[in-house]
Parts: structure tokens; sequence; C-alpha cells
């Protein structure tokens, strides 16, 4: 027999046990692989966190008043949001305690940048902007409210998140400046009167225009056309007391008269 033929018959055994060898721990080890991974849990995905395009502002400096003396023991609040890309800004101004039968007021002046093309309708922004309290029966209504800032357009609805309440909202946008507001007055289970909202807002107020003479010139006009809450005479009546605007909301005891 020739020798390399030889030498291929003696080695052929140990090849192949080598072979079998090599496929029996890769077998094991795909077993073993298996084993792991069907007894380990199954993770879920870990989910981005929604982040909001508007930041809040810490420590905001005020560029806007809402003074009513009636209100001086309620907690008040204000907060600046700028939008992350647009560079907007919304100025938002809380007089009262929101999830509350209490009266509770808020403002919100809004001087968009580039986020936006045109300003959402009336319904829409006020659903948007009150989303939290999830308004329901939003409606609106055909007469609008005449206030120093000009006509509003008005809408009702009623909180179904937290403590039922009635609100009564407003909108209005300008051009010149590019400016919108818009807010609501809520309380228990009775609707705001309109005189008492258009009272309201008559002691909105600016306190600095910063780069926006525009800004400065709308709040200015709208002080010609102040109604002192029913009493034009500023003279008589420079910070009125409108009976119906926040204490008597609260549904008080009238105080005690002398003598009795």
């Amino acid at each position: 027999m020739h020798p390399a033929l030889h030498s291929w018959r003696e080695e052929l055994p140990a090849t192949l046990v080598r072979l079998l060898a090599y496929l029996g721990a890769a077998g094991v080890l795909s077993i073993g692989a298996a084993q792991f991974f069907q007894s380990a849990p199954v993770k879920e995905a870990v989910k981005p966190v929604q982040r909001s395009d508007w930041i809040e502002i810490q420590r905001p400096f005020p560029a806007f008043a809402l003074s009513i003396p009636e209100a001086v023991d309620v907690p008040a609040g204000y907060a600046i949001r700028r939008h992350a890309t647009g560079n907007g800004r919304k100025d938002i101004l809380t007089l009262g305690e929101r999830d509350t039968a209490a009266p509770f007021l808020q403002v919100e002046i809004y001087r968009p940048g580039s986020e936006i093309a045109a300003f959402a309708d009336a319904t829409a922004t006020i659903a948007g902007n009150a989303a939290g309290m999830e308004p329901v029966n939003l409606q609106r209504e055909d007469e609008p409210l005449a206030s120093k800032f000009g006509p509003l357009a008005i809408l009702t609805f009623e909180a179904a998140k937290g403590t039922p309440r009635r609100c009564l909202a407003f909108v209005r946008e300008f051009d010149e400046p590019r400016l919108q507001l818009s807010g609501w007055f809520c309380q228990g289970d009775a609707f705001i009167e309109r005189s008492t909202l258009g009272c309201a807002l008559d002691r909105l107020t600016l306190l600095a225009a910063g780069s926006e003479p525009k800004t400065g010139a709308l709040f200015a006009q709208a002080e010609l056309h102040r109604s002192y809450c029913g009493q034009r005479d500023t003279i008589l009546a420079p910070t009125p007391k409108y009976h119906l605007l926040w204490k008597a909301l609260e549904n008080r005891r009238e105080p005690r008269r002398i003598g009795r």
C-alpha cells in the first residue's frame, strides 16, 4: 500500500473524533444560550420622555400686573414661558387657587415668535390652554364683551377635572403688535357675570414693555378706554372697588353692622 494512502487511513478516525467533539460543544453552547435568553425577563423598550416645547423661566421678571385690591389676601402667581425654538413668550397671571370652588382668574398674554404662522381660533385656544381642566360644554357666545382692549370673544365651559367649576373665558388677537390676550374666570357652580370679567380685565396693566414699544402703545391706548369698572371719572374712582368682582363671588357673609 502506498505510504500516503496509509497515513490518510490512520488519521481519518482522529479527525472525525475531533469534528464530532467540536459539533457537540457547539450544540451544548447553543442549548445553554437558548435557556439563558428564554429564562431572562423581557424588558420593555425605554420610552423617550415627551418634552414640552415651552420652557418655564425661573425667577420671572413681571411685565404685566393685575391689581385687584379686593383679592389682596388670595394667592397670586406669575409665570413666563419661552418657546424652545420659535422664541415666543407667554406671560401667565393667576389669582386664586386653581382647584377650588372659590373664584379663580387666569390671564395669558402671548407674544409669538416664529413657532406659529397664525393664532388658533378662540375655541381651539381655550380648549388647548385649559386642557388640564378637561373643559366640557365649551361654547362660544354670539355677542362679544366690550373691554378696554376692544371686543373680546367670549366662551363658556365647565371643568370636568378636579373641583367642578363653571368658567367664562375670553380671547382677543392683535396684529400690531402681534399679541393674543386670553384666559378665564371660574367659580363653583355659577357662571361669572360678563361685567365681572370686564371689570377684572380693566385692572390689567403693563409694567414694562422692554424692547417692544408697540406693546407699550397698545396698553397706553387701552387705558384711554378704561371704564374704571363702570365709573368713568378717574378722580372719583382712581381704584374703584367693584362689589361683584371678588369677595362677593366667594359668597362670604356680610360684615356685621355696628349696633347689632
